[in-house]
C-alpha cells in the first residue's frame, strides 16, 4: 500500500525509457487526475501504441484499471472508442504500476482544432456537424447503457473533417456502474461542447434560434427535457426544422 510519504504525484518518465521489456516511451501525450499518458513503440513490431500509468492511490487493487479495460473491450465495437489492447506492471520507485495499453490514435484535441479556426470558433454549420459526429459516436455507447463520464474539448480527438468529423474518445471516467444520470451527464456535456465551440457567451445571443433551442440556454432541466441520450440528440439534429 502507498503512503503518502512515498505516493507518486508524477512519473515523468524520459524518452527512450522502456517499460516492461516491450515498449519504449517515445512522449508524453498528457497527464490527469488518474496517471499519465504516454505514446510508447512496441519493440517487437515498432507499432506504435499508448501506454497509460496510473498512480497507485488512484488505482486501488486495480479497480480504476479493471474498469477501463472491460469498458474498453465491452465497447470495442462502437468507432468512437479507442481499442484497448492489455494491461502490464512495472516498479516505479518501489512500487508496481498499472500501465493499459492501448492503440495510439492519430490526430488533434477538440480543444486545439477550435482554437486554429478563424475567431478562436465554429461557424453554426461546423458546430452542428461536430455536434451530430459526437452524438452518433456517442448513440452506440449509450445503446449499451454505458456512459463516458467526462466529456470535454481535450477528451476528443478529431482525426479528420470536412463534411463530417471523425472522432475518438480519449479516456473514461471512472464513476461506479453505469445509471441513467451517467448517460444524462454526457448528454448535457455534449451541448455544452457544442455552446463552447460555438464560441461561448460572447456570441451565444447572435446565434440563430435553431442553435438557441439546441443550447436551451445551458439549463440542465431544459436540456434533459428535450434530450435524454446521445440517440434522441442525434435524432433531433437530423429532423431539425429551420426558419430560414
Amino acid at each position: 500500500m502507498t503512503t503518502n510519504s512515498n505516493r507518486i504525484e508524477k512519473f515523468k518518465l524520459a524518452d527512450g525509457r522502456i517499460l516492461a521489456k516491450k515498449y519504449e516511451i517515445i512522449d508524453l501525450l498528457g497527464a490527469g487526475w488518474e496517471g499519465e499518458v504516454y505514446l510508447i513503440r512496441e519493440l517487437a513490431t515498432g507499432i506504435e501504441r499508448t501506454a497509460k500509468l496510473f498512480f497507485p492511490h488512484r488505482n486501488l487493487k486495480d479497480n480504476s484499471t479493471r474498469f477501463y479495460a472491460k469498458k474498453l473491450h465491452k465497447l470495442r465495437h462502437c468507432p468512437i472508442v479507442i481499442q484497448y489492447s492489455t494491461q502490464e506492471t512495472i516498479t516505479f520507485r518501489n512500487n508496481p504500476v498499472t500501465v493499459l495499453i492501448s492503440e495510439y490514435v492519430e490526430g488533434e484535441l477538440l480543444r486545439d482544432f477550435i482554437t486554429r479556426q478563424p475567431g478562436k470558433r465554429l461557424t453554426a454549420f461546423q458546430a452542428l456537424h461536430l455536434l451530430h459526429a459526437i452524438a452518433q459516436g456517442m448513440e452506440c455507447i449509450h445503446t449499451m447503457k454505458e456512459y463516458h463520464g467526462d466529456l470535454h474539448s481535450e477528451n476528443i480527438i478529431v482525426q479528420r473533417f470536412g463534411l463530417s468529423f471523425d472522432l475518438k474518445l480519449v479516456d473514461m471516467f471512472y464513476a461506479g456502474s453505469p445509471k441513467k444520470q451517467n448517460i444524462h451527464n454526457d448528454t448535457v456535456d455534449m451541448i455544452h461542447i457544442f455552446y463552447e465551440a460555438l464560441g461561448g457567451a460572447k456570441y451565444y445571443s447572435k446565434q440563430l434560434p435553431e442553435i438557441k433551442q439546441i443550447c436551451n440556454g445551458l439549463k440542465r432541466s431544459l436540456i434533459l427535457k428535450k434530450f435524454r441520450s446521445a440517440g434522441q440528440l442525434r435524432q433531433y439534429i437530423e429532423t431539425m426544422q429551420w426558419s430560414i
